[in-house]
């Protein structure tokens, strides 16, 4: 509990904040002492400042409540085309602000808390960051639940309720240890578990072919539970639904061959079925094929299919309820938004529903899909490209690798039809890569299962159009967010290496050696200081966003999707130093190329760097700089008790490095010397920072989701309100 403010200071915070309304604030306070007795079971006599956090969260969500029953009868009775976003992560950060904000009751807790001599910011801090997510992908899944609410679209987050999130990250004399993200050790007071709605997802198995259909027999069966979490829009009375499914085994005992021994180790065999939703994978743009990871993709899958369906099912007719069994109409009911390759799984188990348990033909139902489905491409790095085994998914899903299979066939039929004779186009765009182990490439599953695909960035859109056989590809749409793994400055840097990433742990180490040296040498060790900021998450980001002069993205143009963070600090004051790559492109465009420090090569140089043949030595040997700083990491001069300790990197760079970085290093550190001296004069410095504020407006996640309504959805945004419910419990 934080000390009390003086009465001046006080008088000072109530004048800017405004009236909070003393008799909603009275509510507060009678509402807060109700959850911490009767919900929590305290008094102000045993209660610590985590219970005083829960009694504030549930006080808050007592708001939500009626609004969210409201939201959900009101596309009940109006049956809108409904958009389904599917997301193997939803990075949501905390909960609690962004609600006061949304429900404009920010005010009026905060003067309800200083009224009990509770501090705001303490309690907010209580809360666990929901680290559902690794970076940019899973941030834009969360920005755009926001943004579907704010917008008034009948939206819905899919995606599952992982027990242990992305890892915490600390910093052991200079190295990274991971420590498990126990997020839900204390409870979650956001979410409510609907068990009224857990669907089967199966595996394994075989499959029958009879001549009324094919059936997916003998298979291990796994439920899915689901739990719902309110996103609210902002101000509008809208709260729509993200719903995670967490995994459970059936509840099935053979007690004929009961005995004590077979009764034990059938309960501890649940943990097999229960480990699919247990902890996310630390990696977004890193593929490894994992039999868990797949089994992850195809159970939120599956699941979500299930309950899409059935809500498409369930039709208002006048006053009464009919079934609605019309498939042709789902494409105009229901849009489904695949973010990223990981819920690829979507369109195979699409086409199996329609085909094998609701008996449509292959092509109408295949027009159905494709008419639902639309992807949105996050990468073209070939290590971040998921390419399943076939003998993994023939063991897993064997009934998938056949339809798989189908589509493939149908597909290089009109691929062959348009270029007759192209076997070279034929083996590029075909979805089974052959060659040593046969792998289904799920990137092009989805561009040949959508109707509509999209980069995140316009230079990846390009990309993807250049290198890849597209239908019908969108124009990009950016899109701003609130974490990512982007640096902040020359001299603050944060990163996440994923547990598997050697080499990145390994620069890890370096940055933090180099700290060692510059933070304590006498000359410069007061004036610049190396600083890791361990743990980055979308808390710790709001917080260093704001703080930072100078963002730094030094991507290989032609690399990075996007950035995510790039266009964060845009808005919020930071200048750029950045080669054109990403959504830096736009940004140069928004702001003018003058307002930001653009270095480098661009897309075109690295095309023709690589025709030519990049060798590392001719930078190395030309640049004394250069030279002086590689040859001091190699001969150990920031690890002199490991001389040899970062030779590895050196070897990378001299020998293996795919993505150039010498070429680059010349012209950053000229445009650095723009830097500096630019600094130098606030003013004009000030007027570079206003232009890119005044430029970021692109970026808006909330344009961003009005143009994917638009274009790819066929929905229409609404910013009307819906009437206010009864708000009190």
């Amino acid at each position: 509990m934080s000390k009390p403010l003086s009465d001046h200071d006080r008088r000072k915070q109530i004048s800017v904040r405004g009236l909070a309304g003393i008799e909603n604030v009275a509510e507060l306070k009678q509402n807060f002492n109700r959850h911490l007795h009767f919900t929590l079971v305290k008094d102000r006599n045993v209660a610590t400042r985590r219970d005083y956090y829960f009694a504030l969260a549930h006080t808050v969500r007592d708001h939500l409540i009626g609004r969210w029953i409201r939201t959900q009868q009101h596309y009940y009775e109006k049956d809108p085309k409904r958009v389904y976003y599917i997301s193997l992560e939803f990075y949501m950060g905390r909960t609690l602000q962004n609600t006061m904000v949304n429900l404009a009751l920010e005010n009026a807790c905060d003067e309800a808390m200083y009224q009990l001599g509770l501090d705001m910011e303490e309690l907010e801090d209580m809360e666990e960051d929901a680290g559902l997510g690794n970076g940019g992908l899973g941030r834009l899944a969360a920005c755009f639940l926001d943004s579907m609410a704010s917008l008034g679209l009948a939206a819905y987050g899919y995606g599952i309720r992982y027990e242990f999130g992305i890892f915490n990250q600390k910093i052991v004399n200079g190295w990274q240890v991971e420590e498990a993200d126990d997020w839900l050790r204390y409870g979650n007071p956001w979410e409510k578990a609907r068990p009224e709605y857990m669907r089967p997802v199966h595996f394994y198995g075989r499959t029958e072919h009879h001549p009324d259909g094919v059936k997916w027999v003998d298979t291990q069966v796994v439920l899915a539970l689901p739990y719902d979490t309110p996103v609210p829009g902002y101000r509008n009375n809208v709260v729509n639904t993200m719903r995670l499914w967490s995994a459970k085994a059936p509840c099935e005992f053979n007690l004929k061959d009961f005995n004590v021994g077979g009764y034990i180790q059938a309960v501890l065999d649940r943990n097999l079925a229960e480990n699919i939703s247990r902890v996310l994978y630390p990696n977004d743009n890193f593929f490894e094929g994992k039999e868990l990871r797949l089994k992850q993709e195809y159970f939120v899958v599956s699941a979500t299919l299930q309950d899409i369906i059935r809500r498409f099912k369930v039709s208002k007719f006048g006053s009464r309820e009919i079934a609605r069994t019309d498939f042709s109409k789902l494409p105009d009911k229901v849009a489904i938004q695949l973010n990223d390759t990981h819920p690829a799984m979507a369109i195979p188990e699409l086409m199996r529903v329609l085909v094998d348990e609701e008996k449509l033909s292959w092509e109408k139902a295949w027009d159905i899909c494709v008419r639902t489905c639309a992807y949105t491409n996050h990468t073209v790095l070939p290590e971040a490209l998921e390419r399943w085994p076939v003998d993994l998914f023939a063991h897993l899903l064997p009934r998938h690798l056949e339809i798989v299979f189908e589509i493939n066939r149908r597909h290089l039929e009109n691929v062959a039809a348009k270029f007759p004779g192209d076997n070279d186009r034929l083996r590029r765009m075909s979805l089974i890569e052959e060659g040593g182990q046969k792998r289904i490439n799920m990137a092009h599953l989805c561009i040949v299962g959508s109707h509509a695909v999209n980069g995140v960035a316009q230079i990846h859109s390009d990309i993807l159009k250049a290198t890849v056989y597209v239908p019908e590809i969108t124009t990009n749409l950016p899109v701003i967010l609130y974490a990512g793994e982007s640096q902040l400055t020359p001299e603050i840097q944060s990163t996440y290496a994923a547990p598997g990433y050697h080499t990145a742990k390994m620069i890890i180490r370096l940055i933090t050696a180099i700290g060692e040296v510059v933070n304590n040498d006498p000359v410069v060790g007061d004036r610049l200081k190396v600083i890791f900021l361990e743990n980055y998450r979308v808390t710790l980001a709001e917080k260093g966003i704001p703080a930072a002069d100078l963002s730094e993205q030094i991507s290989t143009a032609g690399t990075e999707a996007s950035g995510t963070g790039n266009m964060k600090f845009m808005l919020n004051g930071a200048l750029t130093i950045g080669t054109m790559d990403g959504a830096n492109v736009e940004m140069a465009e928004e702001a003018g190329e003058d307002n930001l420090f653009i270095f480098g090569m661009r897309v075109d140089d690295v095309d023709e760097l690589d025709k030519r043949g990049y060798h590392a030595e001719e930078y190395y040997n030309r640049l004394p700089e250069l030279k002086q700083a590689i040859d001091q990491i190699a001969g150990g001069f920031f690890s002199p008790k490991q001389p040899d300790l970062f030779k590895e990197i050196v070897n990378m760079l001299m020998h293996h490095d795919r993505f150039k970085v010498f070429a680059d290093y010349e012209d950053y550190i000229k445009c650095q010397e723009k830097v500096n001296a630019l600094y130098k004069n606030p003013k004009e410095w000030t007027k570079k920072v206003i232009f890119n504020i005044a430029g970021c407006g692109k970026f808006s996640s909330d344009r961003t989701i009005a143009q994917y309504a638009r274009e790819i959805w066929g929905m229409e945004p609404t910013l009307e309100k819906l009437p206010a419910p009864d708000d009190k419990p």
